[in-house]
């Protein structure tokens, strides 16, 4: 059985930092591909950032990239994405996704 549990999230005032991780279980984590998603209240959810397998490959959308890092721990199952320069923007519930299965979200709030 496959669950994806992340973890992190809560309040961070406007240009503040937060790591958020997300641990993967019933999957060989080392191969797969790595994904976060954000999804703002009221609006679809959106990619924010992808990492292969060997963590070589790396790719941000054009709205965190310089802000946010993607990682990720192959011996922990786990994957990380440190946030810094946060702004009211990024607020939302962010999701860990590998090979279509999905976590429930963890909630980001940025405020000032």
């Amino acid at each position: 059985q496959v669950e994806i549990v992340e973890s992190g999230g809560g309040l961070v005032q406007t240009g503040g930092s937060r790591r958020l991780s997300c641990v993967v279980f019933g999957l060989p984590f080392s191969v797969h591909i790595l994904r976060w998603y954000r999804q703002a209240a009221g609006r679809e959810r959106e990619w924010v950032a992808t990492i292969h397998g060997s963590g070589g490959s790396i790719s941000y959308a054009n709205s965190v990239r310089g802000r946010f890092t993607i990682s990720r721990d192959n011996s922990k199952n786990t994957g990380f994405l440190q946030m810094s320069a946060l702004k009211s923007e990024d607020t939302g519930v962010y999701y860990c996704m590998m090979s279509d299965y999905w976590g429930r979200g963890t909630q980001v709030t940025v405020s000032s």
